[in-house]
């Protein structure tokens, strides 16, 4: 793995094996996971961040395959970015969620996600 700082103080890492860059930064999140008959609502950390999912810390027992909704505001942005994703992995409290933007406003989120990550990569939006 190569790993460089960018511009805006994320560390790059590469991965010859992975579809996109991943992003490592240390954020506060929010994971939102509705219940039937309730709605649950922790607090956690993201830690690697790529155009199609976080790496999430958070005190929460998730099964992979759960569904949950991630809160998060990226450095340097005021608007906070909500999407729902799926838990793909996990290790102990620590889990692989992949983005699955299922409504126009949340590809318009992810979206924009991926214009910053680009900004931040310093590469030309397409």
């Amino acid at each position: 793995m190569v790993a460089t700082e960018s511009a805006a103080g994320f560390l790059l890492a590469s991965q010859n094996k992975r579809r996109a860059m991943r992003y490592k930064l240390d954020v506060p999140l929010r994971v939102i996971l509705q219940k039937l008959t309730t709605t649950l609502i922790r607090d956690g950390r993201g830690t690697e961040l790529s155009e199609y999912g976080m790496c999430v810390m958070v005190g929460m027992e998730l099964g992979v395959g759960e569904e949950v909704e991630i809160e998060f505001t990226l450095p340097y942005s005021g608007e906070p970015i909500r999407v729902s994703s799926a838990v793909r992995n996990r290790v102990g409290y620590r889990y692989g969620c992949e983005f699955i933007p299922d409504g126009q406003g949340e590809q318009q989120v992810a979206a924009r996600l991926r214009q910053v990550l680009q900004t931040f990569a310093g590469e030309r939006s397409s």
